[in-house]
């Protein structure tokens, strides 16, 4: 069974030490899917949702939270991303908005955290601005 790096030899929680680790480019994925009604769906698709481009903002959401990660997870590390990506996939059948973020930098520490955050930050505020419909 492998140690878990966020507890010290007495099982107190820590920021782990990565400063002797070398700066390496790593790139983390991440996805999710929010489900809607097909009527809220055909809103954002047509764009006549009366809160506006529900998929931009979700985007500039989702760019925000990958940058906010640092303050939101106990013990990650801040970090300064070299490139995001978030895209949304629209899957009409299923009623659903699939989200995937990538996450890139050159770092000592990985990105997946960020990469994580951009996707919920998106799909929530695709729900939060069609919560009401």
């Amino acid at each position: 069974m492998s140690e878990l790096t966020h507890f010290n030899k007495n099982g107190e929680a820590h920021m782990v030490d990565v400063g002797l680790k070398n700066i390496s480019h790593r790139v983390a994925i991440a996805t999710g899917t929010v489900t809607m009604l097909p009527e809220t769906l055909t809103k954002i698709i047509v764009g006549n949702h009366k809160k506006g481009d529900v998929l931009g903002i979700a985007r500039v959401a989702g760019i925000m939270g990958a940058k906010r990660t640092s303050d939101l997870i106990p013990l990650c590390h801040p970090i300064a991303l070299d490139h995001l990506t978030v895209d949304f996939k629209i899957n009409k059948s299923k009623s659903q908005i699939v989200c995937k973020a990538t996450a890139e930098i050159h770092a000592k520490t990985g990105v997946e955290m960020e990469a994580l955050m951009a996707v919920n930050a998106a799909l929530l505020t695709i729900y939060d601005m069609c919560k009401a419909v």
